[in-house]
């Protein structure tokens, strides 16, 4: 293999980690650099943190120096640290990912602990909607092991790494194709629910311009945006959906949109159910929202 376009002066680590730096720390600052480096450590090379502080001075072999290059390509281009290296953790999970599903984040991952150190309602599935890389249903399947746990998307190829992600993890989960806008889901039965969780399309088209290349160049849309006249389809639909499928006193968790908590808190209040609570994240931005369905609602 020819390598004398690989911009690197030799083959030790020392070296790679610099050329990294010089290229990368520009774009990107001097901690996300440091951490993305280490996270190609671990992928490449399979060193963990300490690995790496003791065995910076080898040399690497020029398969693994090619993937350095290519690495920092990638990067300078703003793919997504997740897609260079195939994979996130999410909840303890390793959760593969690729353009066709989002990439699971840390206030995703508040949301299930959240779920996760709670009550349980008794009995009843678990059901997770808008499920993408299926990071959200195996991350309950895991805590919860005797639950039933379905997850729902509407794109074929997101459920494709949804269920890959459910194999490797060793997750029981059961995948469904339908789409959540729906009025009903007449191709399935689905079970008494005692959880539902949603974590659906919520940015603005107008919030585009906002947005980092990272997300918007690499993360499906499809995923991610609502229009702005109407930033609540996907929660009305599924609180519709809830007040059928939903055991009484069963829970609804879903993620917002920052700037429309205040507005999914009065569609739940207006809507049969009670003791709905609005969450900030660890940035302090209204995240999350929960519910319980007031007990004459009913159960399918």
């Amino acid at each position: 293999m020819n390598t004398r376009n690989i911009q690197f002066s030799s083959n030790n680590m020392r070296d790679v980690e610099g050329r990294f730096r010089s290229v990368l720390q520009p774009l990107y600052g001097e901690g996300e650099t440091q951490s993305m480096f280490l996270l190609l450590c671990e992928a490449f090379l399979g060193w963990s943190t300490t690995d790496y502080l003791l065995r910076r001075s080898e040399n690497i072999n020029q398969s693994d120096l090619l993937k350095f290059h290519w690495a920092i390509e990638d990067l300078r281009k703003y793919r997504p640290i997740q897609h260079v290296i195939g994979y996130a953790y999410f909840c303890g999970c390793k959760i593969k990912v690729s353009p066709a599903v989002l990439i699971p984040r840390p206030e995703t991952e508040e949301i299930v602990q959240k779920i996760i150190v709670g009550r349980l309602p008794l009995g009843g599935a678990i059901l997770d909607l808008c499920t993408g890389s299926g990071c959200i249903a195996i991350a309950l399947k895991k805590a919860f092991p005797d639950a039933r746990v379905v997850a729902v998307d509407v794109s074929p190829e997101a459920l494709a790494v949804a269920q890959e992600n459910a194999l490797e993890n060793g997750a029981d989960v059961q995948f469904i194709l339908s789409d959540v806008l729906s009025p009903c889901f007449p191709d399935f039965q689905l079970p008494a629910c005692g959880l539902i969780v949603c974590n659906p399309p919520y940015v603005l088209e107008k919030e585009r311009a906002k947005m980092e290349h990272n997300v918007l160049d690499y993360e499906p849309a499809l995923a991610l945006f609502v229009p702005d006249e109407d930033p609540l389809r996907y929660y009305r639909a599924v609180v519709n959906f809830a007040k059928e499928y939903l055991c009484p006193k069963g829970r609804l968790y879903f993620e917002i949109n920052e700037t429309q908590g205040a507005d999914t808190v009065r569609l739940l209040q207006g809507a049969s159910f009670s003791a709905v609570e609005l969450h900030r994240d660890f940035r302090g931005k209204d995240r999350c929202v929960e519910a319980m369905l007031i007990p004459s609602g009913g159960c399918r």
